[in-house]
């Protein structure tokens, strides 16, 4: 203390320059380009993390939109941190495929033939169990007959073993603003969302070579495609009430 006393004003702001400070940890979501497009990625570890599946309330109401859930989530004395639709949904937004929600089969597996993206075959399953999670196509989870905490249904796969999906094609021209999930080293989940309309073959892309995800998961796109995540300070609202959310906890701070 004697010898900070014996120092100039400036030769102390020099010091100060010079102390190393304290830096805040990142967040769990970032946004990434890729081929000139922008992307907002959020990883979770589910060893850490609470990842889990929304549908309906304890009334039996559907959510519908992450404002909802956000609320009920804080009456029960958690934080939402991060929220994304979870795959396609009917018009009454009961889901399409197999959904699973605290280990409850709530919709078996939609393996029927039909048109749209979900019926692109193979499809696929993401899914949490403890402190597991994965990307499983359909036809290996149920061969599996593997008992989750959660899973969601959706399609197509839009990388299968390192691979692109067989009928996702470069020069597809639709885009729409798209949302999926990757799992890596079995228990890091990887969403990612682009922030402006893209094609089928860029957001697989994105999976397969900047994120290096071996297997990969569309779950939807257009105007259902949303994102809550308040460390980007973002929270999409849309018309349309969304049906499965796939959403990460914690319980909130006193």
């Amino acid at each position: 203390m004697k010898i900070l006393r014996r120092l100039s004003p400036l030769a102390l702001l020099f010091i100060l320059w010079l102390a190393p400070t304290a830096t805040a940890e990142p967040g769990p979501c970032t946004e990434i380009g890729e081929q000139g497009v922008a992307y907002a990625v959020c990883d979770f570890d589910a060893r850490k993390s609470d990842i889990r599946l929304f549908l309906r309330d304890e009334t039996g109401e559907t959510y519908g939109d992450f404002s909802r859930l956000a609320s009920e989530r804080a009456s029960k004395g958690e934080t939402l941190v991060f929220a994304m639709n979870a795959g396609m949904y009917a018009e009454d937004r009961a889901p399409v495929g197999l959904y699973v929600e605290n280990g409850k089969t709530l919709k078996d597996a939609n393996t029927r033939p039909g048109p749209g993206n979900f019926h692109m075959k193979p499809n696929g399953v993401f899914w949490i169990d403890g402190p597991r999670a994965g990307v499983t196509e359909t036809a290996r989870f149920l061969k599996s007959r593997q008992r989750v905490d959660f899973a969601t249904q959706s399609g197509p796969m839009l990388v299968i073993g390192g691979r692109i999906h067989p009928r996702i094609h470069e020069d597809g021209m639709s885009r729409k603003f798209r949302n999926g999930v990757c799992v890596q080293d079995g228990h890091i989940a990887r969403f990612a969302i682009s922030n402006r309309p893209v094609s089928f073959y860029e957001f697989a892309r994105l999976f397969r070579e900047r994120l290096h995800c071996q297997d990969a998961l569309f779950l939807d796109g257009g105007a259902a495609s949303g994102l809550y995540a308040p460390s980007l300070s973002r929270h999409d609202r849309f018309l349309p009430a969304m049906g499965p959310i796939v959403g990460v906890v914690e319980k909130a701070k006193p």
